[in-house]
């Protein structure tokens, strides 16, 4: 559950900004959110669901003043869902389907805004 992740070259990433709805806690979205990712690994990670990897990330407040334009964006708290798939096509099919839709329907419930977006690797690398 908390192993090291390896993303191969090619893979598409989904970035998913989860905004949750005032008063709420990570604590109060943690299991909803945990069953979700649970079906995402357990329903679509093969070859033909296309599902590589996941982190999820709580905004701690850290804004970096050196690589930010403007650092007033996104300081309301909001969990980060990041995704990575062999294609777009494989994340559409996943979402599109009714055992993803009705768990991502409970987190929703404790959100006031969800968007996701996708990207295409450019580039990877570690230190050498």
């Amino acid at each position: 559950m908390f192993a090291p992740i390896t993303i191969p070259y090619g893979a598409v990433m989904l970035f998913n900004v989860v905004k949750l709805k005032e008063g709420v806690k990570v604590e109060d979205v943690e299991l909803a959110l945990g069953e979700m990712c649970n079906v995402v690994k357990n329903t679509y990670g093969d070859e033909a669901g296309g599902f590589i990897g996941g982190q999820v990330f709580e905004y701690t407040g850290f804004i970096s003043e050196q690589g930010s334009f403007d650092a007033t964006k996104m300081t309301e708290p909001h969990l980060a869902i990041v995704t990575y798939w062999k294609s777009f096509e494989h994340h559409e099919k996943s979402h599109a389907d009714h055992v993803f839709k009705e768990k991502f329907d409970k987190v929703a419930e404790y959100c006031s805004e969800t968007y996701e977006i996708g990207y295409r690797m450019l580039w990877q690398g570690v230190p050498e």
